[in-house]
């Protein structure tokens, strides 16, 4: 006759004598004395989950009783529990291929309806977090703690709230909290940020709260992420599935953490005073050390949420990306006729044959970027201090915008120095004898112009002549030169003066 052990320790509970259970039960008063008394032993009592059976309750209160049958081949249940972590294993998978490795082996498989029972007793003896169900790794569920906590203003003695932000691993149902003074969309991605540092890797999910701060849309078809969430996403890895509103049951374990954090941390701070946020989370933190480390209260559970993470989810994440997630901000700007765009009053300079396009920024703590129907078309330092500063990449000016944000004192000699030596030294006159560098840079700008005109060797003959007939040479001395006289080609080395080298002889006449 089978034994009923769920329902004789249920009747126990009740204070049934044990007369009562074995008429309730059929079984005898032995084998029910015997089942309390090993329960007592375990310390196993009610309530029990709906998935605490007589198989297992047997299998943690009998294991010597297990019926493995001779000639069958006893399953590699730590190995089996590890597979079931990877992405898309299953049990039926898992039972093939041990099937195969059985025929293989020359001994019997057990059938899957037994796989499975045995495999199940053995994840909840062995296994505290079995009992949620949910693959190591897979999932990280995230949200704002209903309730918040305070922080004091020294000066004023305001009492200002502070928002948690928690973060859960429902297998393991190890957790995450951090406080921040607001919940805008700033705090909430760093949360996510410290939540994977703080794990040590990244799940293949992320159940969020359907947050205007994550999700911009969630239609019955479609659900639409919000620029930074979904670059966060992106740079993680993983794939962001919204809880749908009003459906608490979409992301269990983060909602029962909600309550438990509020008992353990919220609650218990509840007589300390903060004046700080990082006083305030240095409190949080150590809390939430005692909760992941306090043991599991359900008698069927052995160790704690820290234990359970580390023994059996920590080996399923994902690894970090090399560098951890940087906050931007997305907005649109049409480039002006100076083709700049305005970025919180600071102007970043975008190639010139982009004028009157609208384009898409990305701003980040240090950079900002400019794309173009997705395509990356200028990247500066971010502009901080004082409002109206310039950022201008000189390869994004038109030709003849560079010529004149190129006009230096130093580039204008240097400019004078390749042409010759006496176009140096009147440039060096226009520049020194100016009443001021405004002036000398305009004569400089004006001289340098010539060579828009005229070569590099009819600018330096002309320079030649002046420098011997004017004492102050100008530029308007320079170019009539230029006019007025006329300017040898330059000889190639060694080039003869007349125009026949053959001789006469080559042309019939004699020597």
């Amino acid at each position: 006759m089978a034994i009923h052990y769920r329902q004789i320790l249920e009747l126990h509970a009740q204070e049934l004598v044990q007369r009562d259970i074995a008429a309730i039960t059929g079984n005898s008063r032995p084998k029910i004395s015997e089942v309390i008394k090993q329960a007592e032993l375990h310390q196993i009592s009610p309530p029990f989950t709906d998935d605490v059976d007589d198989i297992w309750l047997e299998s943690l209160l009998f294991p010597q009783k297990q019926p493995m049958a001779k000639g069958r081949q006893i399953p590699d249940f730590e190995k089996i529990h590890e597979e079931l972590a990877k992405p898309n294993v299953t049990l039926s998978l898992v039972h093939y291929e041990y099937e195969q490795e059985c025929r293989k082996n020359g001994t019997i498989p057990y059938a899957y309806r037994t796989f499975c029972q045995y495999y199940r007793a053995y994840a909840q003896k062995y296994k505290a977090t079995m009992r949620i169900r949910r693959k190591p790794g897979e999932v990280m569920e995230v949200d704002w703690a209903g309730s918040p906590l305070h922080i004091v203003d020294r000066e004023t003695g305001e009492i200002i709230k502070a928002y948690l932000f928690i973060a859960s691993l429902p297998c393991s149902a190890y957790s995450y909290c951090e406080a921040f003074m607001t919940e805008q969309q700033e705090a909430w991605l760093t949360g996510h940020i410290h939540a994977y540092e703080f794990f040590g890797g990244v799940t293949q999910y992320l159940i969020s709260d359907n947050l205007k701060t994550g999700v911009t849309s969630h239609k019955h078809s479609e659900i639409i992420l919000n620029e930074m969430y979904r670059d966060l996403a992106l740079h993680y890895g993983t794939i962001v599935m919204p809880a749908r509103v009003r459906k608490p049951k979409d992301k269990p374990t983060v909602e029962g953490v909600v309550g438990t954090v509020s008992t353990w941390i919220i609650a218990a701070l509840r007589n300390e005073t903060f004046f700080g946020l990082e006083e305030l989370n240095k409190a949080v933190r150590i809390k939430l050390k005692e909760f992941n480390e306090r043991p599991f209260t359900k008698k069927y559970k052995q160790g704690s949420r820290l234990s359970a993470f580390h023994d059996e989810e920590s080996f399923a994440l994902r690894p970090l990306p090399v560098q951890a997630y940087t906050m931007a901000s997305w907005r649109t700007a049409i480039v002006q006729l100076d083709y700049h765009i305005n970025v919180e009053s600071q102007f970043y300079s975008v190639p010139y044959e982009y004028i009157s396009s609208k384009v898409d920024i990305k701003v980040t703590k240090d950079i900002v970027e400019v794309f173009y129907k997705g395509n990356r078309i200028a990247s500066h330092k971010r502009l901080t201090g004082k409002f109206g500063q310039f950022s201008t990449n000189h390869d994004h000016l038109p030709a003849e915008h560079k010529l004149f944000v190129d006009h230096t004192p130093e580039n204008a000699l240097a400019w004078a120095e390749e042409v010759g030596i006496n176009t140096l030294a009147v440039m060096r006159y226009l520049l020194k004898s100016a009443a001021s560098e405004k002036q000398g840079l305009s004569a400089a700008f004006r001289f340098k112009g010539l060579a828009r005109k005229y070569a590099a060797i009819e600018i330096e003959a002309a320079c030649t002549t002046v420098m011997k007939i004017a004492t102050a040479p100008t530029v308007s001395v320079v170019e009539r030169v230029m006019k007025s006289q006329k300017i040898p080609a330059p000889k190639t080395i060694n080039e003869p003066d007349y125009g026949f080298t053959r001789g006469a002889a080559y042309f019939g006449g004699n020597d």
